[in-house]
C-alpha cells in the first residue's frame, strides 16, 4: 500500500492519477448542458449505500468510473449559467490550480514549522485585504472556514472587549434580515436568548438607523451593555447593504463594537466601479469576508479582519507542544495564535494565485458584471406582469414571485411558487432558491456567474411561470403543500 503514498518515488503515479481525474472533470464541464440532472434522493441513495467501503477497488480508473456514477453525473454544477440559486460562484482557474498545489503539499497553517512560506503568504493576503478595507496600520486577521466562523470569532472578540462577566446584560444588534449565524453565534457564546435585538429594515431591506438609535438608547437606559452592532454589506436574501457610515456613528456614540458582515459584498473591495457602495466599512472593528462568494474562489476561502490586532489575543491559547509563549518573544509567526481552528488548510494560496494571475481588477470586473446583470433582471421583472419583485438589487440578488391573474388567495399563490421551484429543480433545467418575505413564499435568483445572460433569466422566468400555471391548472399529480 506504500505505492499510494505521495512522495519522491510515486511522483509519476501522482501525475497520471491526478491527470486522469482532471480529464474526467474537464470532460464533464465541457458536456454539461444543464445545472442538474434532477436525480432524487431515493434514486441515488441506494447506489451509494450498496458500496462496500471495506472492499477497495484497488484501481484509480475503476474508482473514477464509480465516482462518475455516484457523484459527477448528478452533481449540481455552479458553472452553468442557469444555476441561479444560492451564493455559490463558478470558480476561476488560477484558484483551482492553487487548490491542487495546496492539497498535494498539505501544509497546515497553524504554525510556522508546518507551513513556513504559507504563513507569510496568508499574512500578506490579510494585510492586502485590510488595506483594501482601510482598517489602518494596526489591523490584522486570519483565514477561516467561512462567514459563520468569521462572524462567531468577531462576536467572541466583541464579547471579550465588552469587559463584563455579566453576559446576561450583553446585547447584539442586527437587522431582521441579517445572517442566521449572528443568533447562532450568540448562543454558542453563552449569551441570553434575548441578547440579539432585531432591528427593522425599510422597503429597501436596509437596517433603519432611527430604530437602531432607539434600541441603543433603550439598552443604555435599562442598564444593559451594547456589546456589538452587526451591519450587513450584502444580505443573503436581498443583497442589501446597511447604511454603514450612520451605523458607525451610532457605534461610536454608544461604545458598541461594529462588526460588518461583508461575506457577500466583499467583492466590491476589488471593484473600481462600485467600491463606494461599502463606504464606511473602514470604520468597522471587525469585518467578515467570503472570498468563496464574490471573489470566485473554491470553498473554503474566508477571513475575519480586525482593526486592532491586539484584540485577536482573545482567541489565543499557548500549547507547549505547538506554540509555546517563548515563540512570541522569538518573533516566530504562528497563525494558530489568531485562529479558532488549529489544523487549517492553506486556503489563502487560492486567492494568492488568483491575484497573481488575474489581479484585483480582474476579480472586480467579474463581480461588476453580475451586479449589472441583476439590474437587467430587475428591469425584466418590472416589465413582466406575471411577477412581483421585492426590491431593486444593490448587488446581484433578485427576490420575486409569480402572481397569477386568476388566483388571489395568497396561500394558493404560495403553493404555486413552491411547486414551481420544486418542479424546476426536478427537471434539472435550472436551479433557483426560495425565501420568505412578510410570511409569504418568494423565489430568489442569486446571480454570481458572468456567463449568465439576460436571455437566461428570461428563459428561467418563463419556465417558472409555466410550472406555476401547470400547478394552478391542476395538471400536476404532486401538488405542493
Amino acid at each position: 500500500m506504500r505505492s499510494h503514498l505521495l512522495n519522491d518515488t510515486t511522483a509519476e503515479r501522482y501525475r497520471s492519477s491526478v491527470t486522469e481525474g482532471i480529464e474526467r472533470v474537464a470532460a464533464k464541464l465541457a458536456t454539461t448542458d444543464r445545472p442538474f440532472t434532477g436525480v432524487t434522493v431515493d434514486a441515488l441513495a441506494p447506489s451509494i449505500d450498496k458500496v462496500d467501503l471495506d472492499r477497495p477497488l484497488l484501481d484509480t480508473t475503476a474508482a473514477l468510473d464509480e465516482l462518475e456514477e455516484l457523484y459527477l453525473r448528478d452533481a449540481i454544477y455552479f458553472h452553468h449559467p442557469r444555476y441561479l440559486a444560492h451564493l455559490n460562484c463558478p470558480v476561476v482557474i488560477p484558484a483551482v490550480v492553487g487548490e491542487a498545489v495546496l492539497s498535494a503539499v498539505n501544509s497546515s497553517l497553524d504554525t510556522w514549522d508546518q507551513s513556513a512560506g504559507g504563513t507569510l503568504i496568508e499574512r500578506r493576503l490579510i494585510d492586502w485585504t485590510t488595506e483594501r478595507i482601510g482598517l489602518g496600520p494596526a489591523a490584522d486577521g486570519v483565514f477561516t472556514s467561512g462567514g459563520t466562523q468569521s462572524n462567531l470569532q468577531a462576536l467572541l472578540l466583541a464579547r471579550e472587549e465588552a469587559k463584563t462577566d455579566s453576559y446576561a446584560k450583553l446585547r447584539v444588534f442586527a437587522s431582521e434580515v441579517s445572517h442566521f449565524s449572528v443568533k447562532k453565534s450568540a448562543k454558542l457564546l453563552g449569551l441570553s436568548q434575548d441578547s440579539v435585538v432585531s432591528i427593522p429594515v425599510g422597503r429597501d431591506k436596509r437596517l433603519q438607523t432611527v430604530a437602531l438609535a432607539h434600541e441603543l438608547e433603550r439598552c443604555r437606559r435599562d442598564g444593559l451593555i451594547p456589546m456589538a452592532v452587526v451591519a450587513t454589506a450584502g444580505t443573503t436574501d436581498f443583497g442589501s447593504i446597511d447604511p454603514l457610515p450612520e451605523i458607525a456613528e451610532l457605534c461610536e456614540q454608544f461604545g458598541a463594537w461594529l462588526h460588518v458582515d461583508a461575506a457577500y459584498g466583499c467583492g466590491l473591495l476589488a471593484s473600481r466601479k462600485n467600491r463606494h457602495l461599502i463606504d464606511g466599512i473602514e470604520r468597522a472593528d471587525s469585518v467578515t469576508v467570503d472570498y468563496h462568494k464574490s471573489f470566485f474562489q473554491p470553498v473554503s476561502s474566508s477571513a475575519v479582519l480586525v482593526r486592532d490586532a491586539a484584540t485577536l489575543r482573545h482567541a489565543t491559547y499557548h500549547a507547549e507542544y505547538l506554540n509555546p509563549r517563548r515563540m512570541v518573544q522569538e518573533r516566530i509567526p504562528n497563525q494558530v495564535d489568531k485562529s479558532l481552528q488549529t489544523t487549517r488548510r492553506f486556503d489563502a494560496l487560492k486567492l494568492w494565485m488568483t491575484l497573481r494571475v488575474m489581479g484585483a481588477d480582474g476579480i472586480g470586473e467579474l463581480f461588476d458584471e453580475v451586479c449589472e446583470l441583476a439590474q437587467e433582471g430587475w428591469k425584466l421583472l418590472a416589465a413582466d406582469p406575471r411577477f412581483d419583485a421585492v426590491v431593486e438589487p444593490s448587488l446581484s440578488t433578485l427576490v420575486f414571485r409569480y402572481i397569477p391573474t386568476s388566483v388571489t388567495d395568497p396561500a394558493e399563490i404560495d403553493r404555486a411558487n413552491l411547486y414551481a421551484r420544486k418542479a424546476l429543480f426536478a427537471s434539472g433545467d435550472a436551479v433557483v432558491a426560495g425565501t420568505k418575505v412578510d410570511g409569504r413564499h418568494y423565489l430568489k435568483f442569486t446571480l454570481l456567474n458572468p456567463e449568465t445572460s439576460a436571455d437566461d433569466i428570461a428563459a428561467v422566468l418563463d419556465l417558472i411561470a409555466g410550472h406555476a400555471e401547470q400547478y394552478l391548472g391542476g395538471e400536476s399529480l404532486d401538488r405542493a403543500s
